[in-house]
């Protein structure tokens, strides 16, 4: 199969590499570019695993073929981690256990950035609407959605009077 040369900008670099037009956004990313955070979990676009972000708005990279991120920009947890952005974020995933076996890690992790980048009040509820469409397995969800509260509140977000 003939490959194609794509060029976009990853966790905030210029880059450009060779690409199948058959070969799905998350395995391009790991494969040419050595990238752990972006996991091929269900590949049916409805685990979240493979969540990235892509011109700002955050996409599911099992559902993305590798020739679309041409032109593009295009976050993983890594450039969020390494810009600091998720740091909070990451660490009171940390104290809460929020992260058992780590799989859903990064997909929840890109989830809750992005809610938290949009919200303007802060629920329960709302966090878990956002996040539902990322599967957890081990944590029973209530130590994501006590990490990503405490962030939205040290952040400014409102509590609404549900969760107060």
């Amino acid at each position: 199969m003939t490959s194609m040369t794509v060029h976009f900008r990853l966790n905030g670099q210029d880059v450009s590499a060779d690409v199948e037009p058959r070969v799905h956004a998350v395995d391009f990313l790991r494969e040419a570019f050595e990238l752990s955070s972006p996991r091929a979990g269900c590949e049916h676009g409805v685990c979240g695993a493979c969540t990235l972000r892509v011109n700002g708005e955050i996409v599911r990279g099992c559902l993305m073929l590798g020739v679309q991120l041409d032109g593009t920009t295009v976050d993983t947890l890594e450039g969020l981690t390494a810009t600091g952005e998720i740091a909070d974020l990451q660490q009171a995933f940390h104290e809460r256990n929020a992260a058992q076996c780590g799989f859903c890690t990064c997909g929840m992790l890109m989830a809750s950035q992005d809610w938290l980048g949009t919200a303007k009040t802060c629920s329960r509820t709302a966090i878990r609407e956002h996040l539902s469409g990322n599967y957890c397995r081990c944590t029973g969800y209530e130590a994501i959605v006590d990490a990503v509260q405490k962030v939205a509140v040290a952040r400014g977000l409102k509590v609404l009077a549900e969760d107060a």
